[in-house]
């Protein structure tokens, strides 16, 4: 009897391994706010405190040459979930009211009719949630932008920047804050379409990460793999951790507060999906930013330039991928310090981690990056990548930060769109950008500046080209 029940039970652990196996892989997608390169202990800041995000990055890999598709959050966001350069859908800077969006020659939410992975995963078989940020229509004074659920998730929750269910947030009265905050949470709740909790701004991160648990858990009541969007609004202005974490009402101790209060909501996260069997050997976590930080509020490190801004320290932030069933054990801990991957990849790249690949909507710009998230090589990336700066944003306090910016091998080249304010860079040996190549390498300039022009001009842009210098 005892034997038998031995053989019995081995039967049932080697299938229930084996179904776990055969199923896709759970993806978990956290998109922080704001985050820059050098904002994470496991990315040499010894001030912060993420013990949390840096135990992740111990167990899996961490990416050096990651960049988000605009150093502002719509027009990133619009990357990562269609899988293509965002002004192809006329979202060029942050979403804001119609008149704003009109003056900058911007479109007031993504197209339904734009790729989406969530789409195509859910298609397949995926259980599909969007919680916390979305940013890509519905807010300020315009309630007609599509419902999150419109572009594929089976369920979302979010803030004042969409529409469907929603946290707003009430403040703390601290001297920072603004006005105009307050009047963006009164505008959302007037546009309505969805149930509206009003919470403390401090638990917003809890809130969304109670949100994500119980998501999961519904995919597992119907017996589907999960892709889940965790957005959170962390660590966008206005700062406000909890109260023991406020420090001296600094800017600065209010964002470490912040860091260490995302870190701790992120660590019950981490620990819920490592203690569940199912969980853990099948699971793909990715943890990055939808562009590099505030100028008010931190540096990038080493590396030049803030949010809104097409030097490295605009576009360039931390990547980690865990994945413990697929990455090998001697690559966990490592730094890929070569392969170049971007925001437009995830799409494509999540597809190949689903079995799926794209279909007739399948015009995508990223490149499948599957061998470099799981580890098996650190690949070249195939092509260039290119860069539109913000149309509103010229430069901080009347600098000139140039219009375009293109990648391709080891050459960064900046410039107007009239073909001035010309920079080039090798980004790999000069990663702060401090010696200009331009004047030395004419020749990369000259190839570089064609293939940059080429993309302005000939790509499928919805883009109001006079808003930017020389061209009309």
């Amino acid at each position: 009897m005892t034997k038998t029940f031995c053989i019995l039970m081995s039967s049932l652990f080697f299938y229930g391994c084996q179904a776990v196996q055969d199923q896709p892989a759970n993806i978990l997608f956290i998109f922080i706010d704001d985050m820059g390169y050098s904002d994470l202990g496991s990315y040499c800041n010894a001030e912060v405190h993420t013990p949390n995000i840096d135990q992740l990055a111990s167990e899996g890999i961490r990416f050096h040459q990651f960049y988000v598709n605009s150093p502002i959050c719509s027009p990133s966001r619009v990357a990562v979930t269609t899988g293509q350069y965002p002004s192809r859908w006329g979202i060029t800077s942050f979403i804001h009211t119609r008149q704003a969006n009109a003056d900058r020659g911007m479109k007031n939410h993504l197209a339904l009719q734009a790729p989406s992975l969530p789409r195509e995963l859910q298609k397949a078989g995926y259980y599909t949630a969007h919680i916390g940020k979305w940013h890509m229509g519905g807010g300020r004074d315009d309630g007609n932008a599509p419902l999150i659920t419109e572009y594929g998730f089976d369920e979302s929750v979010t803030q004042f920047e969409g529409l469907g269910e929603r946290y707003l947030a009430t403040y703390e009265t601290l001297p920072q804050l603004k006005d105009s905050t307050r009047i963006l949470e009164k505008w959302s709740a007037a546009l309505g379409r969805g149930p509206i909790h009003w919470e403390k701004r401090e638990n917003f991160t809890k809130q969304f990460v109670d949100h994500a648990i119980r998501s999961i858990e519904r995919a597992k009541s119907v017996h589907k793999p999960f892709y889940i969007n965790l957005w959170p609004d962390d660590i966008h202005t206005p700062l406000e951790p909890p109260k023991e974490l406020r420090g001296d009402l600094s800017t600065r101790a209010r964002f470490l507060g912040v860091m260490h209060e995302m870190d701790r909501q992120m660590g019950r996260l981490f620990e819920y999906i490592k203690n569940d069997p199912s969980l853990a050997q099948n699971t793909l976590i990715i943890f990055t930013s939808d562009n590099g930080p505030d100028k008010e509020v931190n540096k990038a490190g080493h590396l030049r330039g803030y949010k809104t801004n097409l030097y490295e320290g605009g576009i360039r932030v931390p990547f980690i991928a865990w994945w413990p069933g697929k990455i090998p054990k001697e690559m966990e801990g490592t730094l890929n310090k070569r392969t170049v991957m971007a925001g437009i990849d995830l799409p494509v790249t999540f597809r190949a981690v689903a079995g799926i690949h794209p279909g007739e909507e399948g015009d995508l710009d990223g490149e499948n990056m599957l061998p470099a998230i799981s580890g098996v090589t650190t690949p070249h990336r195939a092509g260039a990548l290119s860069w539109l700066r913000p149309p509103d944003r010229p430069g901080y306090h009347g600098e000139n930060d140039p219009d375009l910016a293109i990648r391709m091998g080891d050459f960064k080249l900046l410039m107007d769109v009239d073909g001035s304010n010309v920079q080039l860079y090798n980004v790999v040996e000069d990663e702060a950008e401090s010696n200009d190549l331009a004047a030395s390498n004419p020749a990369k300039v000259e190839e570089l500046k064609q293939k940059l022009m080429d993309w302005y001009l000939d790509y499928p842009h919805q883009v109001d080209r006079s808003l930017y210098r020389g061209l009309e």
